[in-house]
């Protein structure tokens, strides 16, 4: 539950954490803490995370704190050395990254010999000896002569050397023209090429858009938000869009986007998403698992002037018009006898909706209605106990916020005593 809990503090997070009594859950609590940003632990409940008894735990402060790193990297336990070995890695001094270079197990001397080669080339020499993989060097800075090497090898290894973020750029520019279409998207959205030379590659437009680290790390820099906002390339917008924080002008920009991927991120990560433009989104996004109430549960999403669309074409945007406070009783009746299911459905979930049209909808022929109207607050008690009897309905009409404490408690009883344990 604590994954889906928006607006936690970190004390909140916090005191989470230390009331868990399993290091697994604990160490899960930790992890889910690092994702949040803005919502940081405090430095006491770090020191104590870090000197955790379980090796679990300890591995996933490495994703939270900077400082407690240093001290880390000589864990007993070599998989906590071998997470906190990147993040530290700037933080150590020369003695203690020998120490890691040289330590008694692979997998560190592995972390270790990686993070040094993101500062300093790595030679094909020292990539053959290690026996390293593609995948493992995704992040270091190559000597030409391997990276080179590397882009004639098979095209998920180009596409993985292709997302180098320390790749120079004549070789991005030349997988940019690779005869795979994943490896030339991948080269499209590299940080180190102009908007021209991102603009002239033949890139394939389908793909289901993430969010790009690089842009991420530019949230604080306006300009080059500016400038990406502006960009052909439509999965470079969308990632801006999910920065969250952004200037006017760029939230500007975005919300006219021709895009329309581009316009639900925003909605889905700007705080700042303007009204236009999220009714524009909600007249084709029905939502998804990712983003269930984008963008109707954005607090910008238009409250009033709604009931113009009462009589709207489109269901979509009539059962709107029961959002605005002016909407009334009269009106809520009539959707309930709409055309369209989901225009029935809004008014299913209406409390205003009277109770023999909620017994009514009870028939309805889409099982999502019946679902609605088994769980309306002015269902009469005989209908209530009825829904509870019948092994079709039980589900739904257990969740009816009428049922009296007294008989939740003798229902999960009974239910307990059919369980075989």
């Amino acid at each position: 539950m604590a994954e889906y809990q928006r607006g936690l503090t970190g004390e909140q997070r916090a005191r989470q954490i230390l009331a868990e009594d399993d290091p697994r859950h604990r160490a899960t609590l930790v992890l889910l803490a690092a994702g949040h940003r803005g919502a940081e632990l405090p430095a006491p409940v770090l020191e104590r995370l870090a000197a955790d008894p379980s090796s679990l735990v300890r591995e996933q402060v490495t994703g939270l704190s900077g400082a407690l790193l240093t001290g880390l990297v000589s864990d007993p336990d070599a998989r906590v050395r071998v997470a906190a070995c990147g993040p530290a890695w700037p933080h150590l001094d020369e003695e203690a990254r020998r120490r890691l270079l040289e330590d008694p197990d692979g997998a560190v001397r592995a972390a270790a010999l990686l993070r040094r080669h993101e500062d300093r080339p790595m030679p094909r020499s020292v990539f053959e000896a290690e026996g390293f993989t593609v995948d493992a060097v995704a992040n270091c800075r190559l000597e030409r002569d391997l990276a080179e090497w590397l882009a004639d090898t098979r095209p998920e290894q180009r596409r993985v050397l292709a997302g180098n973020p320390r790749l120079h750029r004549e070789l991005v520019l030349r997988l940019g023209a690779d005869p795979d279409p994943s490896v030339r998207f991948q080269a499209s959205v590299h940080p180190v090429l102009t908007e021209e030379e991102r603009a002239g590659i033949d890139f394939p437009r389908d793909l289901i858009r993430r969010g790009l680290d690089w842009v991420e790390d530019l949230r604080d820099d306006p300009d080059a938000l500016r400038r990406l906002a502006a960009s052909a390339h439509p999965y470079v917008r969308s990632a801006v869009a999910r920065v969250g924080r952004l200037p006017a002008d760029v939230v500007e920009l975005l919300a006219r986007d021709e895009d329309r991927v581009v316009q639900l991120f925003l909605a889905g990560s700007c705080a700042d998403a303007p009204a236009e433009m999220l009714l524009s989104v909600w007249r084709w996004w029905t939502g998804s698992f990712s983003l269930p109430d984008v963008p109707h549960g954005h607090r910008n999403f238009p409250r009033h002037d709604l009931l113009r669309y009462a009589d709207d074409p489109s269901p979509r945007m009539r059962r709107l018009a029961l959002d605005d406070p002016d909407s009334t009783a009269e009106l809520v009746e009539r959707f309930g006898r709409d055309p369209a299911e989901e225009v029935r459905r809004r008014a299913a979930s209406d409390p205003r909706l009277s109770a023999a049209s909620a017994v009514r909808l009870l028939s309805d022929p889409h099982e999502g209605i019946r679902y609605e109207a088994a769980r309306h607050p002015r269902l009469p008690a005989r209908t209530l106990v009825a829904l509870l009897r019948d092994l079709e309905s039980a589900q739904e009409a257990a969740r009816h916020p009428a049922i009296p404490v007294a008989v939740m408690r003798r229902m999960a009883a009974a239910t307990a005593e059919r369980v075989p344990r």
